[in-house]
């Protein structure tokens, strides 16, 4: 018994701590990819609370990153059981 009560303890500690990753390119123009990157994020607890009014917005991610030329555009998601992050990703010079 004491085994299992063990095994159990595991197998809920990596659910708890394991999260799923996702980067998905969304815009790609003829600009020059460039040095530069911004980011604009937000972070969500348990699903529901986080800042309502965060602007994660790829002008918001550009200027972030100081950039007047995007060159591409990327969204990343991470999803765990307690905490998501959510990005916009900017590259461009």
């Amino acid at each position: 018994m004491k085994k299992l009560k063990n095994y159990l303890l595991i197998a809920i500690s990596i659910v708890a701590f394991s999260s799923c990753t996702i980067t998905t390119p969304v815009l790609v123009t003829d600009n020059v990819v460039g040095e530069k990157t911004g980011v604009a994020e937000v972070k969500v607890f348990l699903g529901i609370f986080g800042p309502l009014n965060k602007d994660i917005s790829i002008k918001k991610a550009a200027e972030n990153g100081k950039i007047t030329e995007i060159g591409s555009v990327d969204y990343a998601y991470r999803i765990g059981l307690f905490k998501s992050e959510y990005k916009t990703i900017v590259t461009g010079r």
